[in-house]
């Protein structure tokens, strides 16, 4: 006699991401969702996984005729620093579980802890997605995020800016900049660069250049290199990542005369406006804390920032993991990093940084 059918039956299981039928199912699962981010698609974590050597895993859920239920995308983050997490997404501000129901999410957190504590993280991180259950914890008041509809054309876009940015956006759309957008090998550099320069000053290593590498690869015409040239110079730079109806500008660096060029102002209006010729309905400026500068530039162009939740679970014994530069017990190594040779800093801080996640 057969077994009755169960329906609400679940198998979760580890994707073979180097399976292209797999990869290609799960992909086609993530752009189906509305709720689905850049940092939910395997080429996300299988690119930092090559370019910081962090691991990738993969869940899935499966019901019993074997279709696709939900999906969480995880990065295993091994520091000698700020020790072990396992965090979805890694190097991401987006991620969490994309689930058909209650059920199908609190199946997927409790397989995500559970492959935790067997790789020996002491801290699981969701940034985004549903809440689960147990003994997860929810913050929602740290960080940002600054997502709206882009306008009809760029006489519209430019007067939805409230007046005091719009004049400053008029300055640098007057100062004869070039602007031009691709992938090649020259781009690169010249972003890696510019990023370079921009986190030494604000205190923070910089990311491994095989991280960036490894996304531009990995998402093929789903992302590019924006950047800004005055006679010639490189200015400002954005790499943006494309997926479902949103541009989003994701690591973006400046040089010493970006401020008094208006570079940031027209680099970021020109990238609006190609969006909007490529079919994208949506900016995503990504995430900021919240009372920052960053914060406050984003709203000073009319986007006005959405909580953003993170899901965190900490092993008995041990305290969540904390890795943003703004605390407080980070402050001095800030402003110490600051001082370093800009050289130096580019010599030591990818070895930093692959550990942050």
């Amino acid at each position: 006699m057969n077994a009755p059918f169960n329906p609400d039956a679940l198998a979760v299981t580890l994707a073979d991401l180097d399976d292209p039928a797999e990869l290609s199912a799960l992909e086609l699962f993530v752009r189906s969702r509305p709720d689905s981010t850049p940092f939910h698609r395997p080429a996300w974590i299988k690119a930092v996984a090559t370019g910081t050597g962090q691991k990738a895993h993969y869940l899935v859920a499966r019901d019993a005729a074997g279709a696709i239920r939900g999906v969480l995308p995880l990065t295993e983050i091994r520091s000698w620093l700020f020790g072990r997490a396992l965090v979805s997404s890694g190097f991401a501000v987006g991620g969490g579980m994309l689930a058909d129901g209650d059920h199908v999410a609190e199946t997927l957190a409790q397989a995500c802890w559970t492959l935790a504590e067997s790789l020996g993280c002491t801290t699981a991180e969701l940034r985004g997605g549903p809440a689960p259950a147990g003994g997860w914890v929810t913050k929602s008041k740290t960080y940002m995020g600054f997502r709206k509809p882009l306008e009809t054309d760029d006489e519209a876009q430019l007067q939805a800016v409230p007046r005091k940015h719009r004049a400053e956006l008029r300055k640098g759309l007057a100062n004869n900049l070039q602007f031009e957008i691709g992938r090649d090998r020259r781009l690169r550099d010249i972003h890696y660069a510019l990023f370079a320069r921009s986190v030494h000053n604000l205190g923070t290593p910089v990311f491994p250049r095989t991280l960036f590498e490894a996304v531009l690869d990995g998402f093929g015409e789903d992302a590019d290199i924006a950047v800004v040239f005055h006679h010639g110079k490189p200015v400002s730079s954005i790499l943006s990542l494309y997926h479902g109806a949103a541009c989003m500008p994701y690591w973006q660096g400046s040089s010493t005369s970006a401020r008094a060029l208006r570079s940031n102002e027209v680099a970021y209006f020109r990238l609006m406006s190609l969006a909007r010729e490529r079919g994208y309905r949506l900016f995503d400026f990504g995430r900021s804390k919240g009372g920052t500068g960053p914060a406050a530039w984003k709203k000073s162009w009319g986007w006005e920032g959405e909580p953003l939740s993170y899901h965190v679970r900490a092993a008995e014994g041990h305290e969540l993991r904390d890795v943003n530069p703004l605390s407080p017990q980070y402050q001095r190594k800030v402003e110490l990093w600051r001082k370093l040779p800009l050289g130096l800093a580019n010599c030591i801080g990818p070895h930093i940084a692959r550990g942050l996640g």
